[in-house]
């Protein structure tokens, strides 16, 4: 716990406005892929095929689509945003092994990888000072 507390106050106090909009903008991608997938769900059934045959892909056509949606809203807002980009961690490694297992789409891999990479950074950066947790810590 204390690892966490130390991480906060480092980012606090080197944050930039430029690392929380990087953080807003990959919240709206987030939320207009989980809005993509809501619009057209055969689109992501034909995404998951390569690895419904594991089982699972009912479970997973209803986790990805919230996911990402609830998911892209609370990154935008910096609420639970740890929380939020750990449910988006699965769904980011999944897209990446997907790639690998069935058609090799090399434009969906590498945005997959790029988003894997931000969402990881926010995962140890945290939300910034620009957003409700530091709001709400602030209000303690």
């Amino acid at each position: 716990m204390e690892n966490v507390k130390s991480l906060n106050k480092w980012a606090n106090a080197h944050t930039y406005l430029p690392v929380d909009l990087v953080r807003i903008v990959l919240g709206v991608f987030l939320f207009m892929k989980g809005v993509s997938f809501v619009t057209n769900v055969q689109y992501l059934h034909d995404l998951i095929s390569p690895i419904d045959h594991f089982g699972g892909g009912m479970f997973l056509l209803h986790y990805i689509a919230p996911a990402h949606m609830i998911g892209g809203i609370m990154i935008v807002f910096g609420l639970l945003t740890r929380w939020a980009i750990a449910a988006q961690l699965p769904i980011l490694f999944g897209a990446i092994l997907i790639n690998f297992m069935g058609h090799m789409h090399s434009e969906s891999l590498v945005l997959a990888i790029v988003v894997l990479l931000v969402c990881m950074f926010f995962l140890f950066y945290g939300s910034g000072k620009h957003s409700a947790d530091y709001y709400f810590k602030m209000q303690q």
